[in-house]
């Protein structure tokens, strides 16, 4: 039996219950989205504020804004601590806009274009090809470039979500025998930063689009490495990845592409990278079992917005072995991500 508000239900009642509750979930990640659009964390950094003072901040209805509230309190992101008064929890501490590990922009991200694009999971099953692109017209990085306010929400949220991931890297893997690194699609450049910051021996270029390099120099700057690491723009699509570098870093790209033109990245890379050089994918490794994994959610993700999947250790091997480089080892790190890397053969 389970305990519920008070109230005594049988575990097979339960279920509906629990199966509802999975069917309503995007109201739940809807409303996240809403209040860090609005900047709700931000408004209750220094206390507890009412539904009313939160609207006239925010220019919501404060009737609706109230309703949205209640909700996210029961989620754990707000407290209400009185009656129409609430205050921030440790979960909406992290929708703050200057929270160490902020997530304000990602719920941002994902509840806009992604989402939206989500909505069309069923075209994606049924076909095969990206909701997204179906939708827009376009792929996911040509709409982002042709759409500057959404192509610089991508890149803080990629940066942010990066903070998450890049002190375990550092931490898991040891850079000390690479002196150049070349960091491919690193978007605003937060892991290379961290990467040179560990290792002051080291020198490495940052290789983007033209749309994140704006963003990339102020943050490469402010991290005071702007002087070791050169910025260079253009396509990993085309043979002009930076050739020389001792190591080939690519974090989170690899999973926005199907089989060929991932195949097509690396061998690029391959035409680029030093002969006794190393290829370092940061990915998240479909585990094996039924589990429930962050990475078999972020799969669907991939296949409605990117086109691309996430992958198991074999499709990695396999991945390699057709581009040129042989697997060599796969260090998992605390943050849910795995530094996959490769020699070229």
């Amino acid at each position: 039996m389970l305990q519920i508000q008070n109230q005594t239900i049988s575990e097979q009642e339960s279920t509906p219950v629990v199966l509802r509750q999975l069917i309503t979930g995007y109201f739940a990640s809807q409303s996240i989205y809403v209040a860090a659009k609005l900047g709700i964390a931000d408004l209750l950094k220094d206390g507890a504020k009412n539904c009313d003072e939160l609207a006239q901040s925010t220019g919501a209805h404060p009737r609706s804004l109230y309703r949205l509230m209640r909700v996210l309190v029961s989620v754990g992101i707000f407290n209400e601590i009185a009656d129409n008064q609430f205050t921030l929890t440790a979960m909406g501490e992290l929708l703050r806009s200057d929270a160490p590990s902020s997530l304000r922009t990602a719920a941002i991200l994902f509840g806009e274009e992604p989402y939206r694009a989500c909505a069309d999971l069923h075209y994606s099953v049924m076909t095969g090809k990206t909701a997204f692109d179906n939708m827009y017209k376009m792929g996911h990085f040509e709409y982002l470039s042709q759409n500057p306010e959404a192509g610089e929400t991508f890149n803080q949220a990629m940066t942010q979500l990066t903070t998450q991931v890049h002190t375990a890297v550092v931490h898991a893997y040891d850079f000390s025998g690479i002196n150049r690194i070349v960091d491919v699609g690193g978007g605003h450049g937060l892991l290379i930063a961290s990467i040179l910051k560990a290792n002051p021996h080291m020198t490495g270029i940052l290789f983007e689009l033209p749309f994140a390099i704006e963003g990339a120099q102020r943050l490469l700057e402010a991290e005071g490495v702007a002087e070791r690491c050169e910025v260079v723009t253009g396509n990993f699509f085309e043979s002009e990845v930076p050739k020389g570098g001792d190591a080939y870093l690519l974090k989170s790209v690899i999973h926005d592409w199907d089989d060929e033109r991932s195949r097509t990245i690396l061998k690029n890379c391959h035409q680029a990278i030093a002969k006794n050089g190393k290829l370092l994918l940061i990915e998240r490794v479909l585990p094996d079992g039924n589990k429930p994994s962050v990475a078999k959610i972020n799969d669907l993700v991939m296949l409605v917005v990117a086109g691309g999947c996430e992958r198991t250790a074999l499709e990695y091997q396999q991945l390699f072995n057709a581009s040129g480089f042989q697997l060599t080892n796969i260090i998992p790190t605390s943050s849910g991500f795995s530094v996959i890397e490769g020699l070229p053969v």
